[in-house]
């Protein structure tokens, strides 16, 4: 390295040591002679070429910036315009960052004032260093927004990494990353029948879905009115019953032929169409919306073959068949895979699974503890209802619950007591967990 003859630089060159000339800068001058002190000192190698090329590197940015200074525990310092200061050698770590490219951060260099100078937010700074000189823990400070900081980490190119561990230490998980098929028209399938927002086909799909939902569920509520109840109710011969509900003359059965139609035909089809274009197979046969797809259309089918059971006049037959529609009303979950909001009040009642059994266990425990209070306070009452203590779960239950029918009340002084510490605790046990639950 040849600086100036007048400086007499080149007799400290270590062992005779080679490097390009540089800018002839004061502090140049000053970081060479501190780097060569302590080689001489011995805390340095004086025969590694590749480590003096690195100090000439080093160097080179030295002409760049106000001053570079050698300490034995800090190698080199750069002060930078918004009166904030990190090591050189901290900001290599990360030399795909803005601060660790010599290139990317080249262009906020300012000649005339001899600095680096960004017009950014200082806060927000200070702890973007702190990333560099920590080896990449992410502390946002109290006083920066959220947006504003993340804004910064994305102008100083911070990477994925970086961002992803500072959304970590936030409390925010990685959204998944939807798995699209590679095939051009799989993946246009795939969106056809996923992602409603995605064309105006995929619009059409999902309305013409949600009206056939919307028409059998509206079906199913109005057949129970009194005044559409006689096409369904028959005396206790059963064949009535089968005969009536299975003709076109019935409006109930013709709406759900047709909504079964479009669930068979068109919903199978689309089942069909979506497991020959989903990118995981496996995932695909146990997703919840599949299985409720298969749900709502099995008890037609069901219905239809314990139907000629029912000519027997069996009550087992009749209990069957008003279970299998009731496994009806399940087809309003179908709603859900057209709703983006029901499906993060499905994940947000999966994500709180454990709180929610907290709960259970807990009401549980209030529940068995009330019941044996409630009923030994009223043991000797004169017509007490409070028989047992599983006939007292019902009064406890419904007291907790600060719902409170009145068809169970307690008259003894004991019990009334019982009864206000049970509604009291109900209050306190339901209250605490919904913060928790509303948090996710």
């Amino acid at each position: 390295m040849s600086i100036s003859a007048d400086k007499n630089v080149d007799e400290r060159i270590p062992n005779g040591q080679t490097f390009p000339v540089i800018p002839e800068n004061e502090v140049c001058f000053n970081t060479y002679y501190k780097f060569a002190d302590v080689v001489d000192s011995g805390f340095l190698p004086n025969n590694d070429q590749c480590f003096w090329n690195e100090v000439s590197n080093l160097l080179v940015d030295a002409a760049k910036v106000i001053m570079i200074n050698y300490c034995l525990n800090n190698f080199e310092t750069i002060y930078i315009h918004i009166s904030d200061q990190s090591s050189l050698h901290a900001c290599f770590r990360f030399p795909h960052t803005l601060l660790g490219n010599p290139v990317s951060r080249s262009r906020f260099w300012n000649s005339a004032t001899e600095e680096f100078f960004f017009d950014r937010h200082r806060a927000s700074f200070e702890a973007i260093l702190y990333i560099y000189q920590s080896n990449g823990v992410v502390k946002r400070p109290e006083a920066v927004p959220l947006d504003l900081f993340l804004k910064e980490l994305k102008f100083f190119e911070m990477g994925d990494e970086i961002i992803e561990s500072f959304w970590m230490s936030e409390g925010y998980e990685k959204p998944a990353e939807a798995i699209m098929p590679q095939n051009y028209f799989q993946r246009k399938v795939w969106e056809l029948m996923e992602y409603p927002d995605s064309s105006v086909w995929a619009r059409i799909t999902a309305f013409i879905s949600i009206f056939v939902i919307t028409t059998s569920i509206v079906s199913f509520c109005l057949e129970t009115l009194p005044d559409l109840r006689d096409l369904n109710e028959t005396l206790s011969d059963s064949n009535e019953l089968v005969e009536k509900s299975r003709t076109w003359s019935n409006p109930f059965f013709a709406i759900e032929c047709c909504c079964i139609i479009w669930f068979t035909v068109g919903r199978h089809f689309q089942l069909l169409l979506r497991f020959l274009s989903c990118p995981c197979k496996v995932t695909f046969m146990t997703s919840f919306l599949n299985i409720i797809d298969f749900v709502a259309i099995a008890p037609f089918f069901f219905s239809l073959v314990w139907s000629d059971a029912a000519k027997q006049n069996s009550s087992m037959s009749f209990a069957v068949l008003r279970v299998l529609r009731l496994v009806r009303v399940f087809r309003i979950f179908k709603l859900s895979r057209h709703s983006v909001g029901l499906q993060i009040l499905g994940k947000t009642f999966k994500a709180s699974i454990q709180e929610f059994c907290l709960l259970i266990f807990f009401l549980a425990i209030a529940l068995v503890l009330f019941s044996s209070g409630v009923y030994f306070a009223e043991q000797n009452e004169p017509d007490t209802k409070f028989t047992s203590i599983p006939a007292s779960f019902w009064f406890v239950l419904v007291t907790m619950t600060t719902v409170g029918y009145g068809d169970l009340t307690p008259t003894s002084v004991f019990g009334k007591m019982v009864g206000a510490a049970c509604s009291l605790i109900g209050v306190l046990t339901l209250a605490l967990p919904v913060p928790i639950i509303v948090s996710y």
